[in-house]
């Protein structure tokens, strides 16, 4: 099985891309930190290609994925991770630097990928386009603005995708977290501000990058026959709240 998996110099990516290189599997791993994907090619060996690109570039993505040796080619399994958030302002106070950003992360890198990869899939026989999308897909909150639309296109797109690929072998899922620790998630929202990130998980007991990555790596090794449309998973401590009601003094 060989594994193509952006975002994996951290998070979810990371703790994904050790899952499967555990199990044997080749493992693709794409992000902006050379650097760090060089790390990890020392660590996991010579089933792991370090591949740096940025995902929200077309031409960047393009190229690297032109450039894929033979042995690492025949990609299995696609797991669209890399995005996040950027700020928590409200709509009109929000830098349209950082929603661009989100954009380009969250929905472009993800269709580029997608678009030129799953043609060898459906080519071999066989394939499995995994996103990460998020319960802000779902459950709108202040400030969430264009993360959470971006992972509302993530939902409806990963449907779109099985309505188009039905009659070929290849699945299609999208996983929606919600809150989870340990990962550089809300220190990238809040643009390096280690103490206000913290302050997010405080008193809490937050999913953590591993359960992400076991619950991904369960979905892609059932049989061929099953396809998980789509998963949501929260920590316990976490839940759905009334929804807001402004009221006059």
């Amino acid at each position: 099985m060989t594994v193509f998996i952006t975002g994996a110099t951290a998070g979810f990516g990371l703790a994904t891309a050790k899952r499967f290189h555990q199990d044997g599997a080749k493992v693709i791993g794409t992000g902006r930190r050379a650097e760090r994907l060089e790390k990890l090619a020392k660590e996991l060996g010579a089933n792991f290609l370090p591949l740096p690109f940025d995902v929200g570039n077309r031409k960047q993505v393009e190229q690297a994925i032109a450039k894929i040796p033979a042995d690492f080619a025949a990609v299995d399994v696609l797991v669209n991770n890399a995005g996040g958030a950027i700020g928590l302002d409200p709509a009109q106070q929000a830098d349209l630097d950082d929603w661009d950003a989100m954009i380009d992360s969250n929905i472009k890198g993800l269709v580029y990928c997608t678009r030129l990869l799953l043609p060898g899939m459906i080519e071999r026989g066989r394939g499995h386009v995994v996103n990460l999308g998020s319960v802000a897909g779902e459950f709108p909150y202040p400030g969430g603005n264009v993360y959470g639309g971006a992972k509302a296109f993530v939902h409806q797109f990963s449907n779109n995708l099985r309505a188009d690929l039905l009659g070929t072998p290849v699945r299609v899922t999208n996983v929606e977290p919600g809150m989870v620790g340990g990962s550089e998630f809300s220190e990238v929202r809040f643009k390096g501000d280690k103490k206000r990130a913290a302050t997010v998980y405080e008193g809490a007991d937050p999913l953590t990058s591993e359960d992400i990555a076991d619950v991904i790596h369960w979905i892609v090794t059932r049989p061929a026959r099953v396809n998980i449309n789509h998963i949501q998973l929260m920590p316990v401590c976490q839940a759905y709240g009334p929804l807001a009601v402004k009221r006059k003094a």
